[in-house]
């Protein structure tokens, strides 16, 4: 069959998509309505000079060395403009930034990013129609990115709040901003995915997006078709600086609620459970008896924290909290820094392959929160390697006190095998072995030599100030 004949045919029953689904949306009325309740936002913040300065051009010479004022002279001629020398420099310096925000009430109160902000010394606010203000900072929320300002105006176009959970993967969303300082400018795309967890962010769903978002869209609106806000644009994913198809968004409900206890409070207050988790992967699902990963996995409880004093212990699975499904790990710290402070709440645990329910009463999240270290000691140490290619030692009492454990061995070296590929480190602690403490070399031994080959086991690890689990498959060419 001639080829021309089926691409013509190809073609002919294969229209295009816009041609299924209609014409591309419009959005110019959404703009010409909504857009005047977006902001510029610019930012000047006043600098010291650095104590050690360093001669522009020239080795790295510190201005006390007895060497600086001889490269300071004798430089030379032209290879150093006289006036970038820091004795000519300005004692302080100015550095601007530019942002983007909207107005939530007639009356003056915008909403933006908390890096947007954050120290700086004067804070203009442009509106669409060109008039400017000088902006107070009413609170800041670094946890989340969410800053609240003031400026005294009255009268002024607001935005209206949408439902982000009604947002459907695949729809429409337009950003209004000032990418680069260019002033109101439009960009639409669709949402790419919910409830996204990004890293060192434990408290927000992001909303992932294909809108065009550059430095200068943060803290600007997320609008849906209806002309609603969904969310604050807050940052993208970069390998360049700039643009590169993956944006994200702060769910309009969670800058909400926060913005209301700046207003209030001045501050935020977030609920604190005192554990620390993992996620659950299907190896340590299987371990545990869990039909499927799911859940947060509780690898450490605090000392007299809500959780100990609720019944909660490290190894179990946390499924539900404050009636709330835990789906995966990221879920819980939401859930929990929403839950007002002193609340009693059920959670939901897997425990020993059983379901059980305990009542915690949550407390208020403090400002800083100091992690034991561990006193590194070489007594009591071993040179026999175990199966998986550890050589441990037990903790001294002293290093399990600072620590707040029970339990646990130092692993003092690490050789070839399967302890080594899963990721072990020398100076990790191990707590426990598939759900069982381990508080001697010989019990890890016994326990160790019981498991079979092929089978996964699950290390409880102490890295640092971190604790988690570590699986690996004895595939059975460890050592004996």
């Amino acid at each position: 069959m001639n080829h021309k004949f089926i691409l013509i045919i190809l073609f002919w029953f294969s229209p295009p998509v816009f041609a299924q689904t209609g014409v591309l949306p419009d959005f110019t009325a959404l703009v010409d309505k909504h857009g005047a309740a977006v902001v510029n936002i610019s930012t000047v913040k006043t600098h010291s000079p650095p104590k050690n300065k360093m001669i522009p051009g020239m080795p790295n010479i510190p201005e006390d060395s007895p060497f600086y004022e001889f490269f300071r002279r004798h430089a030379p001629p032209n290879s150093i403009p006289r006036e970038q020398f820091p004795h000519n420099s300005p004692r302080e310096f100015e550095s601007k930034s530019l942002g983007s925000g909207f107005i939530i009430s007639a009356d003056g109160y915008i909403l933006t990013n908390a890096h947007v902000v954050s120290s700086a010394d004067e804070i203009t606010v442009k509106l669409n129609d060109k008039r400017e203000f000088q902006a107070e900072i009413i609170g800041v929320d670094r946890k989340t990115d969410i800053a609240l300002l003031k400026i005294e105006a009255k009268n002024l176009p607001k935005v209206t709040q949408g439902d982000p959970s009604k947002l459907r993967v695949g729809e429409w969303v337009v950003a209004i901003g000032s990418p680069f300082g260019f002033e109101n400018s439009v960009t639409a795309g669709i949402v790419s995915a919910k409830g996204r967890s990004l890293a060192q962010e434990n408290y927000v769903p992001f909303i992932q997006t294909d809108v065009a978002i550059n430095p200068g869209n943060s803290g600007g609106p997320l609008f849906n078709m209806k002309g609603e806000v969904v969310g604050i644009n807050s940052q993208i994913y970069s390998r360049t600086g700039g643009y590169m198809g993956l944006s994200f968004a702060i769910p309009i409900d969670v800058a909400a609620d926060i913005s209301t206890q700046l207003k209030v409070a001045g501050k935020v207050s977030r609920g604190r459970l005192g554990v620390m988790i993992q996620e659950v992967t299907k190896e340590l699902a299987e371990s545990f008896g869990l039909d499927k990963p799911e859940g947060a996995l509780v690898t450490l409880v605090q000392k007299g924290g809500p959780a100990e004093k609720g019944g909660l212990k490290a190894k179990d699975v946390i499924t539900r909290f404050d009636g709330k499904v835990v789906n995966k790990s990221s879920d819980l710290p939401r859930i929990v820094g929403a839950t007002k402070p002193g609340s009693d709440v059920l959670v939901h645990v897997w425990r020993d392959r059983s379901k059980k329910k305990l009542m915690v009463q949550v407390d208020e999240f403090p400002s800083d929160e100091k992690d034991a270290s561990l006193e590194n000691k070489k007594n009591k140490k071993t040179d026999v390697y175990n199966r998986i290619g550890l050589a441990l030692r037990e903790l001294s009492d002293n290093e399990k006190k600072q620590l707040e454990i029970n339990n646990g061995l130092l692993v003092e070296g690490i050789r070839q095998g399967v302890a080594s590929r899963s990721g072990m480190r020398p100076n990790d602690i191990i707590l426990g072995i598939n759900n069982k403490d381990v508080t001697t070399v010989g019990r890890f031994k016994k326990l160790l030599g019981k498991i079979r080959k092929g089978r996964n086991i699950a290390l409880l690890i102490r890295r640092g100030k971190t604790t988690y689990f570590i699986t690996m498959k004895l595939n059975g060419g460890e050592n004996k």
